[in-house]
């Protein structure tokens, strides 16, 4: 059974492929009114084509977040919506990878900084006003594993690094709310068929060490990845709960 999120509103962040696009159409198919955010417009329209087919309400916004200003793309889904209710950050970058080491990018590493942590928590932050005076919200920022194991992600220390930035950032937040109707928890999505799983199993080992490529390449032939359909419905079917403070994943329907 479905269940219903109907005169809901959402924002959906990284929603033009993969896992957010798969969180949208799930949110539409649950009777949720959806922003939809990304870079690739084409993508992008034909994500939020997706979503309008189960008969919801789409809206795509063409953002990057590397460079765009949080809160004003915060404002202005609010605007097209008349007001958001579920906040779902999923964006977010691989990049820089490599062996730690002055020949690491700094910009590249701030930047992940910026889109995988500091957006986030500005467009929440923005968002929080209203959902507060709502006395019900939700805010959802998408984590990986590799927060609880960063050694699986050997040259991708800016990624696990971010993750676990987002996770502490979640649940402090989660405290700070607590009571309010609105609540604040971590996704743990699963290892998912999307790109970025494409682009991780197919580094350069002389550019990356051959951990990371051989460990997802081995992920994708033994059939270890689940579908973003998958990951997405589990996340949509718990979303109305009041839980807060959770550290969710996709293999089972309680905190871990």
């Amino acid at each position: 059974m479905e269940p219903s999120l109907a005169g809901r509103r959402a924002l959906v962040t990284g929603a033009s492929r993969g896992i957010g696009r798969a969180m949208a159409e799930e949110l539409g198919r649950a009777g949720a009114a959806v922003v939809l955010v990304a870079r690739s417009r084409a993508d992008l329209d034909q994500a939020a084509d997706a979503v309008r087919q189960s008969g919801a309400t789409a809206v795509a916004i063409t953002a990057d977040l590397a460079t765009d200003d949080p809160a004003t793309l915060a404002a202005r889904a609010a605007d097209e919506l008349g007001g958001i209710d579920i906040v779902i950050n999923n964006a977010a970058v691989l990049q820089p990878l490599g062996r730690s080491g002055p020949e690491i990018d700094p910009v590249a590493w701030r930047q992940s900084l910026e889109i995988n942590v500091t957006a986030p928590a500005m467009i929440t932050f923005a968002l929080l006003p209203q959902l507060l005076a709502a006395r019900w919200g939700r805010i959802v920022n998408i984590s990986s594993g590799v927060a609880a194991n960063p050694g699986a992600m050997i040259n991708a220390n800016a990624y696990a690094a971010t993750k676990a930035a987002i996770e502490g950032h979640t649940l402090n937040l989660a405290a700070e709310l607590e009571g309010t109707g609105v609540t604040a928890n971590v996704y743990r999505p699963g290892t998912v068929d999307t790109e970025m799983q494409q682009t991780l199993r197919t580094q350069d080992p002389d550019k990356t060490g051959a951990f990371l490529p051989d460990r997802f390449r081995r992920l994708y032939e033994r059939g270890g990845l689940i579908t973003p359909e998958h990951s997405a419905r589990s996340l949509v079917q718990r979303i109305a709960d009041a839980g807060n403070g959770q550290i969710l994943s996709v293999a089972d329907a309680s905190p871990q």
